[in-house]
This record gives structure tokens, C-alpha cells and sequence, in this order.
């Protein structure tokens, strides 16, 4: 028999797994509790696990495996932005970045998939191709080790690395679940954030599914003709289906969808680019998020501080709450679009 790695279970599945064990509900708490809440780093320390039968630590002893992923660096940037690169012995190499929010928290930002198969043209990860899916621990765990060196504790979780989360749905919202539980890493699920290029088929399943926590849309264009130069996902899943989709979204979930824009100087940022979010959005309560574009190629360049004035004035007419994302860690390839399992710039950061 195979053994379970305790690290991909989220609390019903090792429940179920538990029952040759003759596990109580509570004792099967306590095991899932030792492993991630207590971040047990080897099967002496889930043994060790208290208010656990004797029985039941011994079938666990004999019977499952806690696997790790090897951190070979981390890399400090100037910002405070850490980035993580992880090896697994499934194979393949990936990046996590542990992000400073003011100075009392981090979030983390973590990867669902080695490389990516929608190829965003100003994406790194997009042009490694698609590699794998990472498993559930292989997400959860970069999180554990993360948090197991933080000075302060880690309060959010953005699947916004390598990867499209909803191309790996079954193991990026398993590994969600063990995220929020209170006996896992009890990290509240409005501060879990997915975020898809407009994968349509993984949107329609997280409606239906109600997946709890948050969803984000990368748009880049409300103009069909652009979008499409830089997100290829556009010729299998077009905006309007996209937009169907995010009003669904938000209608179901009462809230406000949440549009990533990703600026482009020169491309995306004038006034018949707001004319068309404001259209295409027009009834559809949403909120925006302005990213600045990071190409380590050169292609593109962010707009400057002149030319983002103006686009945040046009985007007026859109009547609809903007926010200007800040992308950190640029100097160690680590803001976004940059993750491409890459060991270059910043210093080299000890534990």
C-alpha cells in the first residue's frame, strides 16, 4: 500500500484515510493540527502529536509519509520582497514570494504549476511552457516554509505565481481548504486570492461550486483586436464570453468582480482604452486594479508618471473604484510576470 502523505490531505480526505486507524473525528483533528498548524517537519513530530491514541500514532508512524520541498535560495530585494525558489522531488523548479504588507504581515504569493500553457506574451512563466501541475502539498508546503522562517505571521495567500490555478483546480482549492482551516493554517478565506488569465471553463466551476474565496480577472484590454496580441486565451475564451462570465460573477456573489490591468505604455493606456472598460463593463459592479508591466526582455515598458495620470483620469468614466497594485521585488525577477524558477539579481537571503 502506498503511503499517505499527510501534507496533501485537507481535513475530510485525511479523515477518510484515517479510518483503518479507527481514528475519532478529534483524534484525526489533532493529526491534520500537528501537521500544518504546528508545521510538524517529520513523522517524529506528528508521533509526538498529543491527545492522539497510541494506536492511531503508530498506524500513522507505519503508514505515512510527510514530504518537504527543498528551498535552493531565497533572493531579498531592495523592497523587502523575498523570493523563494523551490525544488520538489516530484521534479521541476518554482517560485513563491513572500510579500511585506505594512509592518505587522505577509502574504504569499504561490505558484499552482511548473511553467503555464497560456503563454501571456509578457508573462516569463508563460514562455517556460507548461511543465506540470504542482500538487496540493507542493502549494500548502510552499507556504509552510515560508511562514516557519517569517519574523511576522503570514496573513494572506494570492495564487498569483507561476501557474493558471484554474487549469489545476482540484489541487490549488484543496490546497486553499487546508489554508483556511482553523486547524490548518487558519488563514481567513476573503484573504485567499485565485486569479485567472479568463480560463472561462474554471470560472464557470468556481460559480458553480461557490468556491469561497476571491477571485481576480486579468484583463490587460477591453479591446478584443489588443487583447489578444498579448494574451492568447483571448482566441479560445473571447472577452465577451470573459465579461458574461464576470458579471455572473459578481451578480452570484454580490460583491464587486476584480479587474487586473496589466499597463503597457503606448498599448493599453489611452482614452479609447478607459471608453472600452467603461462599455464593456457597463452594469457590471467591478473594481480595478492597475498593475505596471514587468518585462526582463525590454518588449514592453510600464507607462510613465505623465502618461498614467492621464489613463487614470480617461478610466473616470468608467465609475468604478481604481487601485494601483505596487509590484515589488523587480530586482530579484520576483514582481509579477517575472516568476521563471530564475536565479538572478538581489541578494542571496539566509534563513
Amino acid at each position: 500500500m502506498a503511503l499517505i502523505n499527510l501534507k496533501t490531505q485537507d481535513f475530510q480526505s485525511l479523515e477518510a484515510a484515517l479510518v483503518p486507524a479507527q481514528a475519532s473525528r478529534v483524534a484525526a483533528l489533532k493529526v491534520f493540527a500537528s501537521v500544518f498548524a504546528h508545521q510538524a517537519q517529520n513523522m517524529a513530530d506528528v508521533r509526538n502529536a498529543k491527545q492522539v491514541p497510541a494506536g492511531v500514532r503508530d498506524w500513522v508512524q507505519a503508514n505515512a509519509e510527510l514530504p518537504s520541498l527543498e528551498i535552493v535560495e531565497r533572493r531579498k530585494a531592495d523592497d523587502g520582497f523575498v523570493k523563494y525558489l523551490f525544488s520538489s522531488p516530484a521534479g521541476g523548479r518554482f517560485e513563491a514570494v513572500r510579500i511585506p504588507i505594512f509592518e505587522d504581515k505577509y502574504i504569499v504569493c504561490v505558484s499552482s504549476q511548473v511553467g503555464c500553457a497560456l503563454a501571456c506574451d509578457f508573462c516569463m512563466t508563460g514562455k517556460m511552457g507548461f511543465k506540470r501541475n504542482l500538487e496540493a502539498w507542493e502549494i500548502i508546503d510552499q507556504v509552510l516554509q515560508i511562514r516557519r522562517e517569517a519574523d511576522r505571521p503570514v496573513r494572506g495567500i494570492v495564487f498569483m505565481g507561476m501557474g493558471e490555478p484554474l487549469l489545476n483546480f482540484n489541487e490549488s482549492t484543496k490546497a486553499a481548504r487546508v489554508m483556511c482551516h482553523p486547524a490548518g493554517l487558519a488563514i481567513s478565506s476573503k484573504s485567499i486570492t485565485f486569479s485567472t488569465a479568463g480560463w472561462v471553463p474554471g470560472i464557470r466551476r468556481y460559480i458553480a461550486e461557490e468556491v469561497p474565496y476571491r477571485l481576480a480577472f486579468s484583463i490587460t484590454s477591453a479591446i478584443a483586436e489588443k487583447r489578444v496580441q498579448v494574451l492568447p486565451v483571448e482566441k479560445t475564451w473571447p472577452l465577451a464570453t470573459l465579461v458574461d462570465e464576470i458579471r455572473t460573477y459578481a451578480i452570484t456573489r454580490r460583491e464587486r468582480a476584480m479587474l487586473a490591468y496589466v499597463m503597457i505604455s503606448g498599448f493599453n493606456t489611452g482614452r479609447e482604452d478607459a471608453e472600452a472598460l467603461a462599455q464593456t463593463f457597463a452594469g457590471i459592479p467591478v473594481k480595478i486594479d492597475l498593475i505596471d508591466v514587468t518585462d526582463p526582455t525590454g518588449k514592453y515598458q510600464p507607462p510613465g508618471a505623465e502618461e498614467l495620470a492621464a489613463f487614470r483620469d480617461h478610466l473616470q468614466v468608467v465609475k468604478a473604484p481604481i487601485a494601483r497594485r505596487y509590484s515589488g521585488g523587480k530586482d530579484i525577477g520576483a514582481a509579477c510576470g517575472t516568476l521563471d524558477a530564475s536565479q538572478r539579481g538581489g541578494v542571496l537571503f539566509g534563513a
